[in-house]
């Protein structure tokens, strides 16, 4: 402000000498004129200046000025001098970023928000043949026509990656990554899965072969307990004991046997050739019989309190013998951690989004908030003990959860210590048919 009054004060002494010269030559008016003309050409020339200095020499000290021109030209430089320094170090950290990019063994390409190229490491142009010359600008998917790229790319839901083979290479395994940062720009990150893929594959087939020849001699030797055990009263007392208990653990190393081999199933088919509307309740229906039978056998002809409820005449797309069994392992898990003559629920309902859900619920001990996010893994036990003595394999869980993967559901989990637990089995909207 003081520089401002400054300059209207030369302004007014302009005017006013002009003034006194012009009313000393008879004629006030031209002077006031001449004296405002003085300090208009003034001012265009430190504009000239200014301007010239931005134009031809902007890395040059400013010109000298005084007053507030001169003010204005310090402040300018200064202005520009941190700029320069800012910018400096922009162009450093981003140097830095691409190096580091660069050395990464995984692919990282950066889109800008319409999904088209912006810049990638060499990692991509090996991975998924991107050329700098003639794909820059171009949109991702012209480059990646997968259409299980296309709609994971515009479905914008971006929580688990996607697995597809390279675009160049067949034989070499991608994990695909997209993160979304900025002003809906994405940042798309493959990283090369071959060999977990393979170890994955060799871990499959190891499995599903082990079990399947596990089953032949475990049948072999059932028949010969089942023979022995028909003959249990002509056998010493000792003996008969041992063969009824080798009978039962036969019948569990059957049991583990069945649902590796199912697991080995559901893993490598990839399903929905069987895929039909159900009846849910008459389904519901027959695994609650199923589940009475089981509790009664476990207790001795006592059994759990077990209900349907169907609240929609909603029907479910699926496979029946893959619904049965996730249910079933999710209805005969609660009968085995629940004491005789607990309050076990199926409910069938609709959302108002349209999905549907299976669920099944219980009254009983409950399970710790710790152990949820691990129940669907290979055999996880919270108790193991308790689960041992209670005949499971460990795989129930595992086997409900690739059952709704196949459908295209979840599966959520709600328990506490006491106060029972709930197995939500959502099925979204266009896997059912509505009434």
């Amino acid at each position: 402000m003081r520089l401002w009054s400054r300059e209207l004060w030369r302004i007014a002494w302009l005017a006013t000498l002009g003034v006194l010269l012009g009313w000393l030559l008879d004629a006030p008016g031209l002077g006031l004129a001449a004296g405002l003309a003085a300090c208009l050409f003034y001012h265009l020339r430190q504009l000239l200046a200014l301007f010239q200095w931005l134009t031809l020499h902007p890395q040059d000290e400013p010109p000298s000025a005084r007053g507030m021109w001169g003010e204005l030209l310090d402040r300018l430089y200064r202005y520009q001098k941190s700029q320069r320094i800012t910018q400096s170090r922009l162009r450093a950290t981003l140097a830095r970023i691409q190096e580091s990019s660069e050395a990464m063994r995984d692919s990282v390409v950066m889109l800008d928000r319409h999904g088209d190229l912006e810049w990638w490491n060499s990692a991509a142009t090996e991975m998924l043949g991107l050329q700098t010359a003639h794909d820059r600008g171009q949109h991702i998917t012209n480059l990646l026509r997968d259409p299980r790229f296309i709609s994971y790319f515009n479905a914008c839901e971006y929580g688990e990656p996607l697995t597809l083979t390279s675009p160049i290479d067949e034989s070499r395994i991608l994990q695909y990554q997209i993160t979304l940062y900025g002003d809906d720009e994405r940042l798309l990150m493959a990283r090369d899965i071959t060999r977990l893929h393979r170890l994955e594959q060799m871990r499959r087939d190891f499995v599903a072969n082990v079990s399947h020849e596990l089953r032949t001699p475990l049948t072999v030797l059932s028949g010969y307990l089942e023979t022995y055990s028909d003959l249990s009263d002509q056998l010493p007392p000792r003996l008969g004991r041992g063969i009824g208990q080798m009978q039962e653990q036969a019948t569990r190393m059957q049991n583990l046997v069945n649902d590796l081999l199912l697991l080995s199933r559901l893993e490598i088919d990839q399903g929905g050739k069987d895929h039909q509307p159900l009846d849910i309740k008459s389904l519901l229906e027959s695994i609650r019989r199923d589940a009475l039978a089981l509790s009664g056998q476990q207790h001795n002809n006592q059994t759990h309190n077990v209900q349907v409820i169907i609240e929609t005449e909603a029907q479910l797309i699926g496979s029946e013998p893959e619904i049965r069994s996730a249910v079933s392992n999710l209805v005969f898990n609660a009968v085995r951690y629940t004491p005789v003559g607990s309050q076990i629920t199926l409910r069938w309902t609709t959302m108002e989004n349209g999905s549907a859900y299976i669920e099944v619920v219980d009254n009983g001990e409950g399970v710790d908030p710790v152990h949820i996010p691990r129940l669907t893994e290979r055999f996880y036990r919270v108790d193991k003990g308790r689960s041992t003595a209670t005949g499971g394999t460990g795989l129930g869980l595992a086997i409900v959860k690739h059952v709704l993967l196949r459908h295209d559901a979840q599966l959520h989990i709600t328990s506490r210590p006491g106060e029972g637990a709930q197995f939500r089995c959502v099925f979204p909207a266009t896997q059912v048919i509505h009434q």
